[in-house]
């Protein structure tokens, strides 16, 4: 198998979503995940901005195809439609924008009203950098996560502080639920494919259970 082949081989494609108030640093964090550098020239999203990459996710190769969700107000009707089959989402908040943090609750509602309906959900609180700057403490932030459900990180776009971790949690999480069966890749809108055809069969219970004339040739 060539180098090429072998990198765009992976085991799951979970669609993600990063949501929040426009200036919290969304396009820059899913920059300084994909490209590992700040975007200096970073301006506005207008509508959606869209990544991917593969990440490990203990032993498991987990692609993520992740959009980048305006965050105007008026941009709202254009991205929700993006949210539909979303199984996980950075939730992004600026740690030196009260603003931000207030306007939290309405962007979960939505998450959770237009996307996956076990949606995983990781709180960011960006501009760990700017920690002199501060309006939003660690600990309130923790609260309102915990209140919510929600796994919770402050990150940095500039320096890299959890992105990466950020998006791994997430993911980490998401194949936990397909593990236990609380997730179903093969349910419809749940924001999860298999790599491959060939791992797909390898992995359905319904491949299993199939009788083996089927599997003959005749």
């Amino acid at each position: 198998m060539s180098q090429t082949a072998m990198s765009e081989t992976y085991d799951f494609l979970f669609k993600f979503l990063v949501i929040g108030n426009a200036g919290t640093g969304k396009s820059c964090l899913l920059h300084q995940f994909i490209e590992k550098k700040f975007k200096d020239d970073s301006n506005h999203t207008i509508g959606v901005e869209f990544g991917s990459k593969i990440i490990n996710v203990g032993g498991k190769y987990v692609k993520l195809q992740i959009w980048d969700t305006a965050g105007q107000e008026r941009f709202r009707s254009v991205t929700r439609s993006y949210y539909r089959g979303a199984a996980g989402a950075l939730l992004v908040y600026d740690i030196t924008s009260r603003e931000t943090y207030n306007a939290l609750t309405n962007w979960l509602t939505d998450a959770r009203m237009l996307a996956s309906q076990s949606i995983v959900i990781i709180l960011c609180g960006n501009k760990r950098d700017l920690d002199a700057e501060r309006e939003v403490t660690f600990l309130e932030a923790s609260r309102f996560a915990q209140e919510n459900e929600l796994m919770f990180l402050e990150t940095s776009a500039l320096t890299g502080e959890n992105v990466e971790e950020a998006f791994v949690q997430c993911a980490r999480k998401i194949l936990n639920k397909i593990e236990s069966g609380e997730l179903d890749p093969e349910r419809m809108g749940s924001g999860i494919q298999y790599g491959d055809a060939a791992l797909r069969q390898l992995r359905s219970p319904r491949r299993a259970q199939a009788p083996s004339a089927q599997e003959c040739g005749c």
